[in-house]
Formats: C-alpha cells, sequence, structure tokens
C-alpha cells in the first residue's frame, strides 16, 4: 500500500487522519506514511518523486501498487504526467506579504476570479495553496488548472471511488468527529503543538488540527472546535467529490452501509478485469 492521503504524511498526526495503527497494519507493508515532522512543507512535486519510487520498485517486484487516500492532486501527480510549475521567491514573498496583511479570504477571491475552477477546488481558508496557485498564475500567465494536463497516464492504474449518499456521509462525518475526539485528538494537538505543529505551514491547517489549535490559544471554545471540524470537514468532502468525478477513469462502487461488505470483492472484480483485459 502507497499512501496519498496528504497529511498521514506527517509523523505523530495519527488520531485526526485516522491512520492505521501499527497492528492494523499487520502483514501489509504500508509506504509514505509517517515520513514528515510537522513542521515541514509539503510538496506535491517533492510527493510525486517519493510515490513513484515506490509504485516503480513494486513493480520491478512482479507486485501490484495499491495507491490509497483521497488527496486528489497527489493520486493526479503519482499516475498521470503532471509537471508542476516552478516557483519565483519575488512572487511567492509578495503574495505571502498580502496573506499577512489581508487574510486568505482576500486573496481566495482574487484566485476565484481569475480560475473559477480553482477557487472551487481551493478551500479559503487554504492560505499556503491559495498563495501558490495564484504564483503559478502570475509565471505562466495561465489558470492554475490550466497547468494541470488531463488524464495522460504514466501508469496503467484502475481507479476506484466509494460512492456514499450525502446524508449518510455527513452522518459519517459527524460520528468520525466526535471518535477523534473521544480518542484523544486534543491531547494529541497539544503534543504536536510543543513540536512545532502550530509553525507548520501545512500541518497547522489539517481538518481537525487547525480548529484544535485555534480552541488551545483560546480563540474559541472546544466545543465550538469541535463544530467547525465537522462543517469544515462536509465542506472538504464536496470539494473532493467533485475533484474526482471530473475524472471519467474513476469507477464508483456503491459504498452505503448495506452494500459494504460488497466492496473488497468489487474492487478486486475490477482489478481482476484489467489485468486480464
Amino acid at each position: 500500500m502507497v499512501n496519498a492521503d496528504s497529511m498521514q504524511l506527517y509523523r505523530g498526526m495519527d488520531i485526526g487522519t485516522a491512520k492505521l495503527t501499527l497492528a492494523e497494519r499487520g502483514a501489509v507493508p504500508h509506504r509514505l506514511l509517517d515520513i514528515w515532522d510537522v513542521t515541514e512543507t509539503a510538496s506535491v512535486a517533492e510527493y510525486q518523486r517519493l510515490a513513484r519510487i515506490e509504485i516503480d520498485r513494486l513493480l520491478s517486484e512482479g507486485r501490484t501498487p495499491v495507491l490509497v487516500g483521497g488527496s486528489g492532486l497527489y493520486v493526479k501527480g503519482a499516475i498521470d504526467a503532471l509537471e508542476f510549475p516552478g516557483t519565483d521567491p519575488g512572487v511567492r514573498a509578495a503574495l505571502e506579504q498580502e496573506l499577512a496583511e489581508h487574510g486568505s479570504g482576500a486573496l481566495h477571491e482574487r484566485l476565484a476570479a481569475a480560475d473559477p475552477e480553482a477557487g472551487r477546488a481551493i478551500l479559503p481558508s487554504n492560505g499556503r495553496r491559495i498563495v501558490r496557485a495564484l504564483e503559478v498564475i502570475e509565471i505562466t500567465g495561465k489558470p492554475f488548472t490550466a497547468n494541470l494536463p488531463g488524464g495522460e497516464a504514466v501508469y496503467d492504474a484502475v481507479q476506484i471511488g466509494v460512492d456514499v449518499a450525502r446524508p449518510e456521509l455527513d452522518e459519517r462525518i459527524t460520528l468520525r468527529v466526535d471518535r477523534m475526539w473521544e480518542a484523544g485528538l486534543v491531547d494529541e494537538v497539544r503534543a504536536l503543538e510543543v513540536q512545532g505543529l502550530r509553525e507548520g505551514r501545512t500541518a497547522s491547517r489539517a481538518l481537525g488540527y487547525q480548529q484544535v489549535l485555534a480552541a488551545l490559544a483560546r480563540e474559541c471554545t472546544e466545543e465550538e472546535a469541535r463544530a467547525e471540524t465537522v462543517r469544515a470537514t462536509k465542506r472538504f468532502a464536496r470539494r473532493q467529490d467533485s475533484w474526482f468525478r471530473r475524472d471519467p477513469r474513476v469507477h464508483w462502487l456503491n459504498g452505503a452501509a448495506d452494500h459494504r461488505a460488497e466492496l473488497p470483492r468489487q474492487a478486486l472484480a475490477l482489478v481482476e478485469r484489467a489485468v486480464t483485459a
């Protein structure tokens, strides 16, 4: 298994990302989990490099890599011909200064005007990604999403998505957040804060972690942080769904509670069909 969840790359971010425990990983080797400190800024280009090393190594051994996770750009970067524009320190510095002075909301409005699709895909609170998108637009003179080519595949991959109706998904999200709190998310964030989580430009924006950090800073109550985590996760799930729905290569399986037991068999059938085709 090769991890494609951008936040499960971080060491110590376990409860809030629903990361499998060491015992749950069992006899199946898991790659690209717990590789970065929370102070490290995530890079899709670096993830692409690391993921392809793992995928190529497994293929050379005659094994089938299984890429698991819902970070759409990370999945696309790993399996598709996706090249990332460089950076311009001057442009980046100017945008980061604007972010510090005016907040992410103002920059997100500019991004939505310049590239509506990127505006819909990137959360208004995600200042780092907004800055990067605006930087790419200024460097290339093209919309950020125009720099993301379509489905030019690097690997013959079978892509599988799990389709859950919105009411059931919202209920699952609320239940998951409740379980995160019961499992000790607040204590996990408090411990990671000592390790520099608040200064981590990527990790500090993770769902749940961002909200708990706000509560620890007394910017809101813990209950308000919990409720905002539910709301933010539901918004993210909608964006995540929209991202993968645009790719016609994804095979959608029914993930409703009364169909869940069938998912492994159906997924395996899709993979076997592709192998024998």
